[in-house]
């Protein structure tokens, strides 16, 4: 393996928030001798897998779960979440999401430099997420008389059409994502006075979670879901709306619609604009 990439990777963490980007060791464990960008393209590929999965089991006919409904969709994606940045958090941070690598950058968390490969890693991930789960729920695809519900399945859409209001709703369901990832605290212990020690010896000792701190991402996402998620299916993550959405123009889906590319800044745009709104106020607040 090319020494830089353990250079880039430890420049990346000396700044990074507890929680979010793990650091990058010598360990002989094979995950931390991925790359960070094929850690994003296989995190993302499973977020979405998993996240198009529960949109497939829940919407399309004949299916165990036809019909559950949205706690189940919300529940499904928080988890999807929870595993995806679990399986590959050592290896990049578990961005997984571009409005996340964006937010980061802009408070002073992640380099620059490594935004862009970030990005495009996370949207083929995502587009080669989106194309397993349908070799997965073909049959189902095949047995949806409705285009509508098969695009449902890939990607999002606004309930009522009010662009610049769904292009606010988005903004703001992205920024309450990025700024608690970006105030989060690892949990600590008090440590006792220590007698040799100065005046006001002791103090707190952080606790780190490890991979089991994405947990509280995948909870988030699923309390955004359920709050905030109704106007427009709450993308909060241009590569999690625009991979699928691509993905679904180029599958050979039966009786398929076009994929509503008139929508489709909306939930690019929308989150990038609440991941940047998340840093300013974290810089200016914390």
């Amino acid at each position: 393996m090319d020494s830089t990439w353990f250079a880039e990777a430890a420049a990346l963490t000396t700044a990074a928030p507890a929680g979010i980007l793990v650091a990058w060791t010598t360990s002989s464990s094979p995950l931390v001798m991925m790359h960070p960008y094929v850690g994003e393209f296989v995190g993302t590929m499973l977020l979405l897998m998993l996240g198009n999965g529960v949109n497939a089991n829940v919407s399309l006919p004949r299916t165990a779960g036809e019909g559950s409904g949205w706690i189940v969709i919300s529940i499904g994606w928080g988890m999807s979440v929870f595993v995806a940045a679990w399986c590959v958090a050592e290896v990049s941070g578990a961005h997984l999401n571009p409005a996340v690598t964006v937010g980061l950058a802009a408070a002073g968390k992640f380099d620059w430099m490594m935004a862009p490969g970030y990005i495009a890693a996370q949207l083929l991930g995502a587009i080669a997420g989106a194309g397993i789960m349908y070799a997965m729920y073909r049959d189902h695809f095949h047995a949806c008389d409705d285009p509508d519900t098969k695009l449902g399945v890939f990607c999002t859409a606004p309930c009522i059409s009010s662009p610049l209001r769904n292009l606010f709703t988005e903004a703001v369901g992205t920024a309450m994502l990025i700024l608690a990832i970006l105030v989060v605290a690892d949990p600590s212990i008090a440590t006792p006075l220590d007698s040799s020690a100065p005046v006001g010896g002791g103090g707190e000792v952080k606790i780190g979670l490890g991979t089991l701190g994405v947990l509280r991402v995948g909870l988030l996402v699923v309390a955004i879901g359920l709050c905030l998620g109704g106007p427009t299916g709450y993308a909060i993550n241009p590569a999690r709306d625009l991979g699928p959405r691509i993905a679904h123009a180029l599958l050979p889906i039966p009786g398929k619609r076009d994929a509503n590319w008139s929508y489709s800044w909306v939930p690019v745009v929308g989150p990038l604009l609440g991941g940047v709104g998340a840093a300013l106020a974290y810089l200016l607040l914390w």
